[in-house]
């Protein structure tokens, strides 16, 4: 039972009563497992594309370019760098003095190459006086990490990836920031305007604006485009509340009741502000030097291109929907569209009467497409591309976590464990319907894909709510086509010495 205070604690949110008892409910129910019918391959369910159509569909993407569209690039990048750290925190705060593992070893070795090295150097000289070397020399690693992570130096700890330096160019370095605004330019740009927008944390808004400040122009006149460059912020009203173990509501120290970030699912509400035709989405860790952007670029106008092409066809097909004025074999070709083509299939869809197959045609292609690129699996972390059943009995592609994948069923762990190809959060929208009106993607969300995990506060155990992943449940109603990409396309910074790798060389 709430009490007025925490009523009023939950108002000033914007979250209402009945969401926290749903989400109560939740904590005590828990979230049932999708069923299965089988992981997506290059023989189902991913499309495996000849040269000559990338070629094709990458005309497509130039001519779409060129007409009156609003195409946006879409980048989380809310999260403190810190998890990228967790190595050298654990250095820092850790018995040894001295490198004394093989993560520590290859930092140490290795910390010339650094795209970050000199102004760290700097900041050595400044705070110690001494140089990064010199300390080396001396055994003064530790004083080295500390002036790395913690605020009397870099900070590199507690600010986002956005911000950090990545890249190495003869011009001096590039962060995250800005490799996006360069990517943005290349190929998300249409009639010379180019607009990205990044999702942050409150506490980053002012550095974030500082660093494109300080840099646009120079991308701009590089290369011959407008960047239009947003901001928002995850939606209060989008928080979870936290819960003992025993399912009754946290309580911090003054009472209060204890709200948790819902995740990157939040982020709908963020993609459903936005004004766009088309929209790209892309993790802020997931960038590459200049001589390793043409792939990326190529790939990323090829799945653009295949969007578009599969939303042309689609909207001819509402269009004869609506009119009407339409014959049984038109209606089974559609059918066969949204089968083979959309992925999207329904075992009792060929006995309807005319009437009832035109509903449930025009109700499947009349929602918001997306088009995923799914690298080879190569063991790492992320969800896999799946064909599973909706709650209307239908079959479509998903991508699943797996905490979404009930582990006591051997043939979808299996399924899981043999799936070909993993998602790298590589992914076109087309979020506007056939007449050219928004749609609400809210209510394109699949409610019960949330996730229960165990935290702590202050070491007290807790467990916290997130809400349909953004890419997973939130996107769950919405037309999926899966491309396989090149692995070469996803180069994701985890840890701190994944900058090490020859892409981000």
């Amino acid at each position: 039972m709430m009490n007025p205070t925490d009523l009023r604690q939950i108002t000033s949110k914007g979250i209402s009563e009945e969401q926290i008892n749903r989400q109560l409910e939740e904590f005590k129910l828990g979230f049932p497992y999708l069923k299965l019918e089988a992981a997506a391959t290059p023989t189902k369910g991913i499309v495996l594309m000849s040269g000559e159509e990338q070629e094709k569909v990458c005309n497509i993407w130039k001519t779409y370019q060129s007409g009156d569209h609003r195409v946006v690039k879409f980048v989380p990048a809310s999260g403190a760098a810190s998890r990228m750290f967790k190595d050298l925190f654990a250095f820092l705060n850790g018995v040894n003095q001295k490198p004394a593992n093989d993560f520590e070893r290859e930092f140490f070795d290795n910390i010339h190459d650094f795209a970050f090295f000199n102004e760290l150097n700097q900041k050595c000289e400044q705070n110690e006086g001494k140089s990064v070397d010199e300390l080396i020399k001396d055994g003064d690693y530790k004083l080295i990490v500390d002036t790395l992570l913690n605020i009397r130096g870099l900070n590199y700890g507690q600010l986002p990836k956005g911000l950090l330096s990545f890249h190495k160019y003869d011009d001096g370095v590039r962060t995250p920031i800005e490799e996006h605004l360069v990517e943005a330019a290349l190929y998300a740009a249409s009639n010379k305007q180019a607009y990205v927008h990044f999702t942050i944390s409150h506490e980053h808004l002012e550095l974030f604006k500082q660093k494109v400040t300080e840099k646009i122009a120079q991308y701009e006149a590089k290369y011959d485009v407008k960047l239009n460059v947003s901001y928002s912020e995850q939606k209060p009203s989008t928080d979870t509340i936290a819960v003992n173990p025993d399912n009754s509501p946290f309580r911090n120290d003054d009472g209060s009741l204890l709200f948790r970030p819902g995740g990157h699912g939040a982020l709908i509400e963020n993609l459903n502000d936005l004004e766009a035709d088309i929209v790209f989405i892309k993790n802020i860790d997931n960038v590459v030097p200049d001589r390793l952007k043409k792939e990326t670029i190529d790939w990323k106008m090829v799945i653009a291109g295949k969007l578009v092409e599969l939303q042309k066809q689609t909207f001819d097909y509402l269009h004869l929907l609506d009119k009407g004025d339409y014959t049984r074999a038109e209606l089974e070709e559609i059918l066969s569209f949204l089968q083979h083509d959309l992925f999207c299939e329904s075992r009792e869809a060929k006995t309807l009467d005319d009437n009832a197959l035109a509903q449930y045609l025009y109700d499947k292609l009349n929602r918001p497409m997306r088009v995923c690129g799914m690298v080879k699996n190569v063991g790492e972390p992320g969800g896999g591309p799946f064909l599973a059943y909706n709650h209307d009995g239908t079959i479509s592609l998903q991508i699943l976590e797996s905490s979404q994948i009930d582990k006591s069923n051997k043939d979808y762990v299996k399924m899981f464990t043999d799936g070909t190809h993993f998602n790298p959060v590589d992914i076109v929208c087309a979020i506007k319907n056939y007449k050219g009106e928004p749609f609400d993607l809210t209510k394109h969300v699949d409610k019960s894909t949330g996730f229960i995990s165990s935290k702590s506060k202050n070491g007290r155990e807790l467990k916290a709510l997130e809400l349909p992943g953004l890419w997973n449940g939130a996107m769950s109603d919405w037309n999926t086509i899966f491309v396989e990409v090149p692995l070469i396309t996803f180069n994701p910074v985890k840890t701190v010495n994944d900058l090490l790798r020859e892409q981000h060389q």
